[in-house]
């Protein structure tokens, strides 16, 4: 689920290999804007660096940096309503951790269908599989 169609749109992308992004530097072509701007920075020191002035560490987008800094203030913002844990620093740390608490499996091996909590599994599983098959690793 997505919060706007925008977001919707971006995720497609990934799926049907599109990438509106080129570099005009390279030619490397990207899906999304973000990973493009990363590229820029890191390839051709083109844009700006978001930099904390805690560790030095530096990023490609202010969100990113916004994130971090809460690491530095120790701030936890968000709470497991199952086991009241208060360690997550993002929404998405927070929804990673409550697939513990459920048997809700959304990511599917398409090799021979069995499904998985985390993506992480069915992308290790879908290499084995797939090799069991006689296909190439995709990672």
């Amino acid at each position: 689920m997505f919060k706007s169609s925008q977001q919707l749109k971006l995720h497609v992308y990934t799926h049907i290999g599109a990438k509106p992004y080129t570099c005009g530097h390279c030619s490397d072509c990207f899906t999304h804007y973000h990973t493009f701007k990363a590229h820029l920075l890191k390839s051709h020191d083109e844009g700006a660096w978001f930099t904390c002035h805690t560790c030095q560490k530096k990023f490609s987008h202010s969100g990113q940096l916004k994130t971090h800094l809460l690491r530095h203030e120790n701030v936890k913002p968000y709470v497991c309503s199952e086991c009241q844990a208060s360690f997550f620093f993002t929404e998405g740390e927070l929804k990673s951790h409550q697939l513990k608490h459920s048997d809700f499996k959304q990511f599917c091996c398409s090799s021979c269908g069995k499904y998985f909590k985390y993506k992480g599994n069915v992308v290790t599983h879908f290499n084995r599989c797939s090799v069991k098959l006689g296909y190439k690793p995709i990672f």
